[in-house]
């Protein structure tokens, strides 16, 4: 695997890539790689020719009391995963290289931000927005593969991509998880061994609204209170649990059909965020 830890080098090893006839496939992460993103690595191995992944945990999306310096940091144990599952070129950028002085230009997507995390993390999205679109224009991928565990945030970039007609294909893979339902994140390792057993009922209280929609519950405002009351009882803090549209993610209606419920809240240390998606007939 080869080792970019600058904008000249990568281009240098990605114009080899594409002079070869290759296509390229992206996987852009923060580091501390968990099964979820290596499941990333091996989409991108199916999509293109040559994987492309980046580490960079980006300042600009934390908020002033979130984990950013506490944000963990294990670059060698990620090398060995990506070596091991096909990655062809790690890129290392650094904050100079990615915001270097002055810094002037933000990425803000309208609309889709305004709810869910982008209510409760005010700027965290145009700081996702700006350094998913710095890499891609450093990276120049054919394809980029994001997990649909933050379904807001692929959202995000999926309209990003539409709106600056960008020339990559985006893909979205569904959520890893631990055998009780967990999804794979890594903040699971703020929990400590009693929240980890708390910690599933996230996702079990998504599948139980999920399961009381599609038996024809339609009073969304009181699954809502339902679920917030389960998870306060199984002692979990809600933060947000919105049943919405897939398409704009804005709050569903009786007469919608694609939906996607989204959830986040704090446990301890950890805030854990899923989603699951709710198909109705037509």
């Amino acid at each position: 695997m080869i080792i970019a830890e600058n904008l000249t080098s990568l281009r240098e090893e990605l114009q080899k890539v594409r002079a070869a006839g290759k296509t390229i496939a992206f996987v852009p992460t923060m580091g501390n790689l968990h099964e979820g993103h290596l499941a990333l690595v091996k989409k991108a191995r199916e999509k293109a020719d040559f994987v492309v992944s980046s580490i960079f945990v980006n300042p600009t999306q934390f908020g002033e009391n979130e984990d950013l310096s506490a944000y963990p940091k294990t670059l060698e144990a990620d090398k060995k995963h990506l070596i091991a599952d096909g990655c062809g070129l790690l890129y290392l950028p650094t904050n100079d290289i990615m915001y270097p002085k002055p810094d002037l230009t933000r990425v803000s997507v309208d609309k889709v931000t305004t709810l869910h995390c982008g209510a409760s993390r005010p700027g965290h999205f145009v700081g996702v927005a700006t350094i998913v679109l710095k890499l891609f224009n450093q990276v120049q991928p054919d394809v980029a593969v994001f997990g649909l565990k933050d379904f807001q945030q692929f959202t995000v970039i999926r309209t990003m991509i539409d709106d600056l007609f960008l020339p990559i294909e985006i893909v979205g893979v569904d959520t890893g998880r631990a055998d009780d339902g967990l999804a794979h994140s890594s903040r699971n390792n703020y929990l400590t061994a009693e929240e980890r057993e708390i910690a599933p009922k996230l996702y079990q209280t998504l599948q139980q609204t999920a399961d009381a929609i599609r038996t024809g519950k339609r009073s969304f405002a009181e699954l809502t209170r339902e679920a917030k009351e389960s998870l306060h009882n199984a002692g979990m803090t809600p933060d947000y649990f919105n049943i919405s549209r897939q398409s704009d993610l804005e709050p569903a209606t009786e007469q919608d059909r694609h939906l996607v419920i989204l959830a986040a809240a704090f446990l301890g240390k950890a805030r854990l965020i899923d989603n699951i998606t709710v198909e109705l007939e037509q």
